[in-house]
């Protein structure tokens, strides 16, 4: 071996010890405004998990649903020089604070967001295909037929798409009428207005059978609307309700056997894993090739929810 070659493999050695000594060391800043939300603390939750494991600090800030806030928490941290920042947000509406970490040279990773070319990848459920199988679910039960009512959060690209696709699987249905198309407040979880609004709802339309069922794009707007449906005594109409996200109340719900019947389930702790072994990839040299990446998941119904 020549003094050459063996100068040259103490330099390689020394940059695999540096690079993995920076990667123990990452920095990483989260960024939502929808911690109140039970499926983003569980994926928030599974990536501190890994980050711990890692030996990684973690940084998470949470805006409350303040957009203008999450702009400012990108910008923040790509001026911190943070080593990787995790956006829990339309990517649309935080084009500025986007720009910036590009400026800065911080990547940006979808954690349950939309895909956009200022991301490195999204990790995700697939939408599309959760909101066909439930609206289908919900036309089946029906039989093609009857009053529905649907909450939807046009603002959050996840979300926004389950509602596109349910509406176009009830508009190829022409016996079925959409009798409201809701969009719930969402800074205290959902729950509480989904149930104003419900209750509203019921009482525009009190005669039995004029309300064949409630599709929800998540489980918050779900569970208020079940307990609309139950204070105003109406659970002997067989008001058909369907969310998606299947977190634990929703769950219980179901198990019940009453008027909410099935739920999506999404791989929370999978998602947020993901991102984390993607983020890992990425500051270990690997080049991400898919702009999306999707995590599998599973219709829940009373058939399947204490498995």
């Amino acid at each position: 071996m020549t003094l050459k070659t063996a100068l040259a493999g103490v330099v390689a050695v020394t940059c695999v010890l540096t690079a993995t000594a920076a990667l123990a060391a990452a920095k990483i800043t989260i960024v939502t405004p929808y911690l109140a939300q039970p499926g983003t603390q569980y994926y928030v939750e599974a990536f501190q998990e890994v980050a711990k494991e890692n030996g990684w600090t973690v940084n998470v800030v949470d805006t409350k649903g303040d957009i203008a806030g999450v702009i400012s928490g990108i910008e923040d941290a790509a001026n911190q020089k943070v080593d990787a920042i995790v956006l829990n947000a339309d990517p649309a509406q935080a084009t500025a604070g986007l720009e910036t970490a590009k400026k800065a040279g911080v990547p940006v990773f979808g954690m349950d967001a939309g895909a956009n070319p200022l991301l490195v990848a999204n990790v995700t459920s697939n939408g599309y295909a959760m909101a066909a199988v439930t609206a289908s679910y919900v036309v089946n039960r029906i039989g093609g037929k009857g009053g529905v009512v649907m909450f939807v959060f046009d603002a959050f690209p996840p979300v926004q798409v389950r509602g596109v696709i349910a509406d176009t699987i009830f508009k190829n249905n022409p016996d079925i009428k959409i009798i409201g198309r809701v969009t719930p407040d969402v800074q205290d979880g959902g729950i509480a207005d989904s149930r104003a609004k419900m209750e509203a709802i019921l009482a525009a339309n009190p005669k039995k059978g004029s309300i064949a069922a409630v599709w929800a794009a998540w489980d918050q707007p779900a569970l208020g609307a079940l307990q609309a449906i139950e204070a105003a005594g109406r659970t002997d109409e067989g008001i058909v309700i369907v969310g998606m996200d299947a977190n634990p109340q929703a769950r219980e719900a179901i198990a019940k056997g009453g008027d909410f019947e099935a739920s999506m389930a999404q791989d929370f702790k999978g998602i947020g894993r993901t991102v984390a072994d993607t983020v890992k990839r990425y500051l270990a040299g690997e080049k991400i090739k898919q702009s999306v990446i999707y995590v599998p998941t599973t219709l829940i119904t009373q058939d399947n929810v204490k498995q």
